[in-house]
């Protein structure tokens, strides 16, 4: 019976998506910390949380595109790498992969951030 499953071949594709999610998170956390460390921040940890927390400004509507292309564009490669992989390989390249994607999109996030910021 084939009622209530999704189209998906593999039943943990949720999990691959919340976990990108929580590596972007950790990753630009990671960033502000660093950034509020080298800034001389008396709490760099806690700052860096409330940095995540309170960004007021919007990206730009072309560093939005760009974020968003790059964050499409690795979905897109990770799921190619998936199509194309299978069996233990498959799990060592698309992980490979989507720590590499994320940590690019979430490091431009972090850049454009910061320069926006600075202005």
């Amino acid at each position: 019976m084939y009622l209530a499953r999704g189209s998906s071949d593999d039943p943990y594709v949720w999990l691959w998506v919340l976990g990108a999610l929580a590596l972007y998170a950790l990753i630009s956390y990671g960033l502000q910390y660093r950034a509020r460390a080298r800034r001389g921040s008396a709490h760099p940890a806690h700052d860096a949380l409330h940095d995540l927390k309170d960004r007021e400004d919007p990206q730009p509507p072309e560093n939005r595109f760009v974020s968003r292309l790059i964050m499409l564009c690795g979905a897109g490669l990770t799921g190619l790498v998936a199509y194309l992989t299978s069996g233990p390989v498959r799990v060592l390249t698309v992980g490979l992969t989507a720590v590499v994607a994320v940590t690019v999109w979430a490091y431009y996030d972090h850049r454009t951030e910061t320069r926006a910021a600075a202005r």
